[in-house]
């Protein structure tokens, strides 16, 4: 089959999203084909040593971890890559809503994307403290001469238009430490997006948007939080809690090394006791002097399972105070690799009191597909999503990302007018 890419360079339908998370990195290629197909090329995965939380605590460190993994994707995929679509999460992001409102100066009085446009930049005149920038402006609805419940208003007629959004920001010195780890990784930021954001894309469907419902992804640093309804984003929020303090508790409780506490965590971890059916010993590992000993997955659940309740309760907290928790028909869908650990949807069901369920990536119809039916590939298999998606769209229509790019632009236009 022809395609519309080439395996010697870059091509307009050619896609890279790049995950740079607390434990690890993620490089993910991927490319539409002829009839319209996404498929994957190439996959590329490093441990990171160089983030805590979610940012930038180790700038080369960070480097070489963006570096190995885009390697490996490049050496899979025979592509070499250029621009990535960047993933951002943190205890530093923080959202709000806003509004704005314009006149239609139109003779016609119809509303163009201009028109969209100078309305969403409208919203963005709030007071933001100095240390921090805007990341995305996400309609909620739009308002036309009254009018509410308008998703898209380009070619209705009106003299008054409104807009509640929905404003996501961020650190700037975390913003710009991303920034600065993907040039020295010789590598141009294409776009940057909320992590929650991307998951949602790769894992939830349209109709689940739709009647409401909760992403709770349960990474490495933090725990990103993203509710919907109709159709659109409602709230967000990042906890700075998550699968690497559940390590921490086993390593500090029985005494072993960070990697091994990992491994317990991941072979034989469970979340809910009621879960646990065998519960034959464990050895571990011999450390020093001390002989190897063995303990019971009951033993090691008790040690997990009190801080995966305290990270479902503060995501509980967080639903609550969102005000949406009434809407949330569809339940929720837990991702990341905090999902992995056994017992986690049940223990998510007893804590929120709602369905819920695990959520895989889905989306694409080629290549490396098995591979990343894994719900630790969520973020990165949702930044290939959107830059699918913003290929010829409008900033509106993809969330109106605000990346460096248009701010090297405006200073540009600045020095001219000098």
């Amino acid at each position: 089959m022809k395609t519309r890419y080439q395996g010697t360079g870059i091509a307009d339908h050619i896609v890279v999203g790049l995950d740079i998370g607390t434990t690890k990195v993620c490089a993910m290629i991927a490319a539409k084909d002829a009839d319209e197909r996404i498929n994957i090329l190439g996959i590329g995965r490093a441990e990171n040593e160089g983030m805590a939380r979610g940012t930038v605590t180790h700038i080369e460190k960070t480097v070489r971890a963006i570096q190995q993994a885009v390697s490996d994707a490049e050496r899979q995929s025979g592509i070499k890559v250029r621009a990535v679509n960047v993933g951002i999460a943190g205890d530093h992001i923080q959202s709000f809503q806003s509004r704005g409102v314009i006149a239609i100066s139109n003779p016609e009085n119809e509303i163009t994307r201009k028109d969209v446009e100078r309305l969403l930049q409208d919203t963005k005149r709030v007071a933001l403290p100095s240390d921090r920038r805007i990341i995305h402006v996400i309609p909620q609805e739009f308002i036309v001469d009254g009018q509410d419940g308008i998703y898209d208003p380009v070619g209705m007629a009106g003299v008054r238009m409104e807009a509640n959004v929905h404003i996501i920001t961020g650190g700037i010195t975390a913003v710009q430490n991303i920034y600065k780890c993907v040039e020295r990784a010789g590598l141009e930021v294409n776009d940057l997006v909320l992590e929650p954001l991307a998951s949602a894309n790769s894992v939830m469907s349209e109709e689940e948007k739709e009647v409401g419902i909760v992403l709770v992804d349960i990474g490495g640093g933090t725990t990103d939080i993203a509710i919907f309804e109709e159709r659109t984003i409602r709230h967000s929020a990042v906890l700075a809690i998550a699968g690497k303090k559940v390590t921490e508790d086993v390593r500090k409780g029985l005494g072993i090394l960070n990697d091994q506490a990992e491994k317990l965590k991941r072979e034989h971890g469970y979340a809910y006791l009621p879960e646990i059916v065998d519960d034959t010993p464990i050895m571990l590992p011999r450390i020093g002097s001390r002989d190897e000993m063995q303990i019971s997955r009951s033993l090691l659940c008790q040690i997990i399972q009190p801080r995966m309740e305290e990270v479902l309760e503060i995501v509980a907290l967080e639903i609550k105070r969102s005000g949406y928790s009434k809407h949330l028909h569809s339940g929720v869908i837990l991702t990341g690799g905090g999902s992995l650990i056994k017992g986690t949807a049940a223990l998510a069901r007893e804590v929120l009191g709602m369905p819920v369920k695990i959520g895989i990536p889905s989306g694409f119809s080629g290549g490396f597909v098995d591979e990343v039916e894994n719900p630790i590939y969520s973020t990165c298999v949702g930044l290939v999503l959107h830059g699918m998606k913003s290929i010829g769209s409008t900033g509106y229509e993809s969330g109106m990302s605000e990346g460096k790019p248009n701010i090297v632009k405006r200073i540009i236009d600045w020095f001219n007018e000098l």
